[in-house]
């Protein structure tokens, strides 16, 4: 019998084949059935399938399988050609180019689609994808349109700066062609006033000279309304007007009652957020268990406004509900996910107000794991409005006015609660980075004051994980009772990413031995050797840059940065889509209601939606990095010539990109004046190298550099770099500190900047890293 079984098991490759073939995701079963295994068969298809994934022939989401570059079988795209045959070919909107070049997507529509419906060259579209046939193979997927997303940009966005006479520059807002600008005309300026952010059509491309342009709208006047964020909203096209039928559900909207809910009113929640926050969906309340089986125990519970009783399926809110994704912040303004009418007044748990809520009530055992979890539909009252740093004052020993009387019937068992639930955090033992998050700060005028690094409170990792804890329970009770849900997937590391994560951390005298199943505890235990020393923030950074991309998704395959088999977004429907969806779902799932997740709602359909506002959510986080980055060009615009230090945050053929280390402000150094040398990229050690000197320009390296150029309307700096490169002897390593080995520490190091070099060796400026340190 096992002789008959040798022979009729399928080869490695034949295996591969199928895999490959299909489109999106298989599982064992589909596989087994393909070659007709038996469950005899199953423990040697799953080794298999084992020791292909760990060689990156394959690659395991949760108990799917796909090869490593595998579309999902819905996404977004946009469109970019034609082929031979005029049929229209895209590439996904979303791709790692670490994973080579994107795969080409033959689209086929179908004769009879209405023109509105057919896409051109420059549109974005959501498609379901699948392989070819074997008869064509023009292309690696073949897709049909589910609808088109965003049309082609046939604009250049600007600002309009006047020229005495008339006319005028437009002065482009792309960082990629910062300082490009186009002649306008007199007559062609379309009314525009100078600071005012237009649109305009290319008219004419010369050979010489400055090409120009005709303006076809006006946008908005940074010159009035100092509103540097307009440029991101209207370059990536972001919706800032709901439709008038939204305005109108809104404004008639009433506020919830206690018919068909629970009265939650004497319990004391309240709701702990940033000093600015407008709205506050999220409510929390913590309580010693007095279950004699659960004894050092905590009950938490979870209030969530009630947007779903609001937002109902295809309504007018909805449909721009979905539109947007996501809220979009700035530093000078929301772009808000829902009209103000709902985000910040009937869904604002605001203090002794009654507010319809989505609440959850979790049993934590004494080791910090949740035991049990049940979900309400409630009218709540939020007992007190209370900022991060109000509440951890409190608990230190500074009460004021309105944490006083709160101090001992509600922080204090807030805070045991999060004693106990912060040990199940750490046996969970999630990803660890340490990466400071910078916030810019206005002035009344809309110019930045200052950028500040925020301190990071036990109220915030408080909050944190109570929404963790609720989130899970969320995606489990929609588990357990198999309905379809959008879930918040985060894969583990690609096997090419961590194999270039150990060939870097070997330059460190770091180890990365994997030794079993990829887990973040292996990457906490690189982190924890690195804490305190120079090499900390540069080992973070290329860590992070190992992870995956967080997404949506309707099929789960667990989040490996929080390392959870199970994890849906549920805390915030205020602000982000997916949250609405898990709340109708729950609706639905517990039979609480109006606003239920419709009958509709299926697998595919959520896949579609998962697609699509993951898309939005990148385009937010692009919107505002770039805003960002505008600000900050603006902050230091009247610099150029200062020195900064800062440190090496990238390393691209193209140059070095320096962060500054007080405003955070990125800025490129072009390779061309680096030195009279010429320099290579060297990917595994992350460096550019010099080919005569062997000086290495490194991530990470604390660097000063002279400002040179600032372009504000793109946010692009351009630095010259003062310090030289680090210039390693033969045979010289250095440790997880960056520094020489102790033989050699106290020599003067040729990595230091030749401004230093009349310090006594080995010291060490206060408060300062050594430059050219790694």
């Amino acid at each position: 019998m096992s002789k008959k079984r040798e022979v009729s098991f399928p080869d490695r490759d034949a295996i591969v084949a199928f895999i490959r073939a299909q489109a999106g995701k298989v599982g064992t079963r589909e596989i087994a059935r393909e070659f007709g295994l038996k469950n005899a068969d199953r423990a040697e298809l799953k080794r298999i399938l084992r020791d292909l994934a760990d060689t990156g022939v394959i690659k395991k989401y949760g108990k799917k399988i796909a090869e490593p570059t595998a579309l999902p079988p819905t996404l977004v795209a946009d469109i970019t050609a034609r082929d031979a045959d005029g049929e229209l070919i895209a590439t996904p909107a979303e791709w790692d180019e670490q994973d080579g070049e994107a795969p080409k997507i033959r689209i086929h529509v179908p004769k009879r689609t209405a023109p509105s419906a057919v896409p051109g060259i420059g549109d974005r579209a959501l498609l379901h994808v699948e392989k070819p046939s074997e008869r064509d193979k023009l292309a690696a997927y073949r897709g049909r349109v589910i609808k088109v997303v965003d049309h082609t940009k046939a604009r250049i966005l600007g600002i309009f700066r006047a020229l005495p006479g008339g006319g005028g520059r437009l002065i482009g807002v792309d960082k990629k062609q910062a300082g490009r600008e186009l002649n306008i005309a007199k007559a062609d300026a379309g009314g525009a006033e100078d600071g005012d952010l237009v649109s305009v059509d290319l008219i004419r491309s010369r050979g010489f000279g400055l090409a120009s342009g005709r303006v076809k709208e006006r946008l908005g006047s940074l010159a009035t309304e100092k509103a540097v964020s307009l440029i991101a909203i209207h370059s990536h096209e972001i919706p800032q007007d709901f439709s008038a039928e939204a305005i109108r559900e809104a404004e008639a909207a009433k506020p919830a009652t206690l018919k068909g809910r629970e009265d939650w009113r004497e319990l004391p929640l309240v709701t702990i957020d940033p000093p600015d926050a407008k709205d506050h969906d999220d409510a929390v309340h913590a309580e010693p268990d007095s279950d004699p089986g659960n004894k050092g125990g905590c009950i938490v519970h979870v209030a969530i406004a009630d947007v779903a009783y609001y937002v109902r399926p295809g309504s007018a809110l909805d449909a721009d509900a979905l539109r947007r994704g996501n809220s979009v912040y700035f530093p000078d303004r929301v772009v808000p996910m829902l009209p103000e009418r709902i985000s910040n007044d009937l869904c604002s748990l605001i203090p002794n107000a009654p507010r319809g809520a989505l609440a959850v009530r979790m049993v934590i055992d004494a080791s910090g794991r949740k035991r049990s979890h049940s979900f309400h539909r409630i009218l709540m009252r939020s007992a007190a409005k209370l900022s991060y740093a109000q509440a951890q004052a409190a608990i230190d020993g500074r009460p004021d006015d309105t944490t006083g009387p709160l101090l001992e019937p509600i922080l204090k068992p807030l805070y045991a609660a999060y004693d106990i639930v912060k040990r199940g955090r750490d046996e969970r033992d999630p990803l660890d980075l340490d990466l400071p998050e910078r916030k810019i700060l206005l002035k009344p005028d809309g110019t930045v004051d200052r950028v500040v690094v925020p301190e990071r409170l036990d109220a915030h990792k408080l909050i944190e994980e109570f929404m963790i804890l609720a989130n899970v329970a969320a995606a489990e009770m929609l588990e357990k009772k198999a309905l379809p849900l959008i879930y918040r997937v985060h894969d583990e590391p690609s096997v090419e990413k961590v194999h270039n994560l150990q060939e870097f951390l070997k330059t460190l005298d770091l180890s990365f031995t994997k030794a079993g199943a990829l887990r973040p505890a292996l990457f906490n235990r690189v982190l924890a050797q690195v804490k305190g020393h120079d090499a900390e923030p540069l080992v973070n950074e290329v860590v992070l840059r190992s992870q995956a991309q967080a997404e949506y998704a309707s099929e789960n395959y667990g989040h490996f940065g929080l390392n959870l088999r199970r994890y849906a977004h549920f805390t915030s429907p205020i602000r982000r889509y997916a949250d609405l969806v898990v709340h109708r779902a729950l609706i639905r799932a517990l039979a609480l209601g109006d606003g239920a997740l419709p009958e509709t709602e299926t697998v595919e359909t959520l896949a579609e939606v998962a697609a699509q506002i993951s898309v939005t959510e990148r385009r937010a986080m692009k919107a505002e990095r770039e805003t960002a980055d505008r600000l900050i060009a603006h902050f230091l615009a009247d610099r150029i010539g200062a020195s900064f230090q800062g440190r090496i945050s990238g390393v691209t053929r193209a140059g070095l990109f320096v962060k500054l280390s007080d405003t955070g402000a990125d800025g490129l150094i072009p390779i061309r004046t680096l030195g009279t040398e010429y320099f290579n990229y060297d990917e595994a050690r992350h460096a550019l190298v010099g080919t005569r000197s062997g000086a290495m320009h490194r991530l990470g390296d604390v660097v000063d550099v002279r400002l040179v150029e600032a372009a504000p309307v793109a946010g692009a700096l351009r630095f010259e770099l003062l310090s030289e490169g680090q210039v390693p002897a033969r045979g010289r390593r250095r440790d997880a500190g960056g520094k020489p080995p102790a033989t050699m520490r106290g020599k003067a190091d040729p990595g230091r900047s030749p401004r230093k070099k009349d310090r006594k060796p080995g010291k060490k400026k206060p408060g300062k890293a050594k430059k050219g340190k790694s």
